[in-house]
């Protein structure tokens, strides 16, 4: 029996089939006012990040792409000297000095550098390549400055007179070497290779091998201040998260105090702490534990106390962010089934904290690559990292070339370090699952 106060209204059947038409392609007012809104809501996002995009790109990915090029462009050779770069590119690689047209070519490019005052830029990036070729090739340039084509004698008895260098081999391939672009010549000098004048591959005489020993060191060094971090602050992260939220709170100020203050201020306080006449000595010295103040600084054991006290609150803060989440109730119940304290700490506890292991030694050792302060300050000539020879050859030396070929062999063993913690931390997610 119906219902005399409902009214019910029919649609004409053309709308309904319109209304159907449009719900059935996706083209409802509705879902056309929620892809609108979508749309509004993603654009909003992305203006929310370009500036932040926008920063990262300007300000870390367009240097490390300027020093990436950096490393294997160097067209300054080929550019004030370049019809000597054209017909030395055609000779092959060979021990021997090429004929005369080749000098007829450096004497009119050195004229012409002369000129354009650009002969001293190349001088010294011969020098880079090989020591004493600046004077040689800037004592040449002032030679052939009043020479002319038409003085008798050839061009390459000119160049002997001036010096006999000219008649070896040996600035003939540093000339053709360096007249290539793209090259491989600074990452060669990085890795104390070089090419002899047939274009293979060799060692430095060992007189001359200087990266790869500081490569090792560098690694070295982030290895013992990773290992002296990871040793403290576990045990630290672990009471810290076993405290009360209000307690451990409170307690992480003070693990977080380090970040207020300056880089150079704390390194400056270790060198008060650790020089002869320092804090330490002199309470060695009234203890009675020690006669004669200890050699605490520039060495080995200062870079790495330093480093370790300023990388320190980068191995708690992962530990405790993980250990935070660890249920007690897991160790409460191994211990319940019999196991003991140790066991129940390294079988459940251990496992679950390895993330925060991972990531706290991955941060920590990646930037103890990169430090350069405090082994400057606190470390001896024979402690100095890779940094300090980069920062040297920016500064003093001006070889940018090899500077940035420095730079991109510790940016490629940070992302290889990178790729193999990925690879490890997948495999065990997937052994877990």
């Amino acid at each position: 029996m119906s219902d005399p106060h409902l009214v019910t209204f029919a649609a004409p059947a053309g709308l309904a089939r319109a209304v159907g038409a449009d719900a059935a392609d996706g083209r409802s007012p509705l879902k056309q006012r929620l892809r609108r809104a979508e749309r509004r809501a993603r654009l909003r996002a992305y203006a929310l990040i370009a500036p932040l995009l926008l920063f990262i790109l300007l300000s870390f990915l367009v240097p490390i792409g300027m020093m990436l090029v950096n490393s294997i462009h160097d067209p300054l050779v080929s550019d004030v000297l370049p019809r000597t770069a054209r017909l030395l590119d055609r000779l092959p690689a060979q021990a021997q000095v090429p004929d005369e047209p080749a000098f007829a070519a450096l004497a009119e490019d050195m004229k012409a550098a002369a000129e354009a005052q650009t002969a001293s830029r190349v001088a010294s990036r011969l020098n880079f390549e090989q020591s004493g070729l600046r004077t040689l090739f800037m004592k040449t340039v002032r030679g052939m400055a009043g020479a002319d084509a038409g003085e008798p004698g050839s061009w390459k008895q000119r160049f002997v007179q001036i010096d006999p260098a000219w008649d070896e081999p040996g600035i003939w391939t540093v000339l053709r070497q360096t007249a290539r672009t793209p090259t491989a010549g600074y990452y060669l000098a990085a890795l104390d290779l070089r090419r002899d004048a047939q274009d293979r591959f060799e060692r430095l005489p060992e007189g001359d091998r200087l990266y790869l020993d500081v490569f090792g060191r560098t690694i070295w060094l982030s290895v013992l201040v990773t290992l002296a971090c990871l040793a403290i602050g576990y045990p630290l992260a672990y009471w810290l998260a076993a405290k009360p939220a209000k307690t451990g709170n409170l307690l992480m100020v003070l693990v977080l105090l380090p970040f207020w203050t300056s880089l150079l201020v704390r390194t400056t306080a270790w060198i008060v702490l650790l020089q002869k006449e320092g804090v330490v000595n002199s309470a060695l010295q009234a203890l009675g534990l020690i006669r004669e103040p200890l050699e605490l600084m520039f060495n080995r054991f200062g870079v790495v106390a330093g480093m370790t006290h300023i990388l320190l609150p980068f191995m708690i803060l992962p530990l405790y962010s993980v250990m935070k989440q660890i249920p007690p109730a897991y160790v409460r119940a191994a211990r319940s089934l019999g196991a003991s304290p140790a066991t129940a700490f390294l079988r459940v506890y251990v496992p679950q904290s390895m993330p925060g292991v991972g990531a706290g030694v991955l941060l920590v050792f990646i930037l103890a690559l990169g430090y350069y302060i405090t082994p400057a300050l606190l470390g001896g000539a024979a402690d100095q990292m890779m940094s300090y020879f980069i920062a040297d050859h920016l500064t003093r030396s001006l070889n940018w070339g090899l500077a940035s070929a420095l730079g991109g062999l510790l940016l490629a063993g940070v992302l290889v370090l990178y790729v193999v913690y990925e690879r490890i931390v997948g495999v065990g997610n997937v052994r877990l699952g």
